[in-house]
């Protein structure tokens, strides 16, 4: 009696799905943590008059992500919308990496190679300092 082989490849359409299912979720988590910090803003701030006589940017804290996430303890209605945010920008990039993880166990040198410059080239625009 002969064993089941094990499969370690996934098939085109298994990668499709994964990278599908990956999308939509990122997409869905990241809407709803903006929803919950826009709830939450709306509650605290709805009632304020806007001043748009002024111009003032993001604070520094609201351009980090150490300070994104360094306030979500505290649940600042802000940095709970940033970090959704920086999730829905997050989701892509993921799913440039699944691909580099696919493609490896594709055993496919060449567009592993690609995948992996297009996945520094972002991570560089992301994280690149000025």
């Amino acid at each position: 009696m002969a064993l089941p082989r094990q499969r370690t490849r996934m098939t085109d359409q298994e990668v499709d799905e994964v990278i599908g299912t990956l999308l939509r979720w990122g997409v869905m988590l990241s809407a709803a943590v903006v929803a919950t910090g826009g709830l939450w803003y709306i509650i605290q701030y709805g009632a304020t008059a806007p001043n748009y006589h002024v111009f003032r940017g993001e604070p520094a804290h609201l351009r980090s992500l150490k300070g994104i996430v360094g306030g979500i303890v505290g649940f600042h209605c802000r940095r709970v919308i940033q970090l959704g945010l920086v999730l829905l920008i997050a989701t892509p990039v993921a799913r440039v990496a699944f691909s580099v993880v696919a493609f490896f166990l594709e055993h496919d040198r060449a567009y592993v190679a690609i995948t992996l410059i297009v996945l520094s080239v972002l991570l560089f625009s992301l994280l690149g300092t000025h």
